[in-house]
């Protein structure tokens, strides 16, 4: 009931079973909602229009919905998922990560990617974002094609 008021009052559904770390700021916060299984580290930045969501409940043998499986996205420290971004599934964005504006992101991704639209077009819906070691950290290099 709380969530409910919490929800006609700002806009933000954020479901009670979702695990929020320290520091979590929710800026113009109209159309975020958060999912049950959602994990949120410690430092993270959501824009307005945020779904962390799940993609599909699985089902048993009669059909019947089964819930109580992790089927939202854990979120690592330090990052920004940017306006109108759709995070769908237990996939696990990492650390110091950006998630664009108006992304549709299904996969997970390393520490510290930069994810665009761009790349998630540029890209085939199978495959995800190259990566390099450097020292001890992953960076993402997926290029964004170039078009002449």
């Amino acid at each position: 009931m709380i969530s409910e008021i919490a929800h006609s009052a700002t806009g933000i559904d954020i479901h009670p079973g979702a695990v929020i770390d320290e520091s979590f700021f929710i800026d113009h916060g109209t159309g975020v909602v958060i999912g049950e299984t959602a994990i949120i580290g410690k430092h993270v930045r959501i824009y307005q229009a945020v779904t962390l969501g799940a993609k599909r409940f699985p089902t048993d043998e009669e059909g019947n919905l089964i819930k109580g499986n992790a089927r939202h996205p854990i979120v690592e420290d330090d990052v920004v998922i940017y306006a109108g971004a759709t995070v769908l599934g237990r996939i696990t964005i990492g650390r110091g990560s950006a998630i664009g504006g108006n992304v549709w992101l299904t996969h997970s991704v390393p520490e510290g990617s930069n994810i665009t639209q761009a790349q998630m077009l540029a890209a085939p819906l199978d495959a995800s974002p190259h990566h390099t070691n450097v020292g001890n950290e992953n960076k993402s290099t997926q290029e964004i094609p170039q078009h002449h």
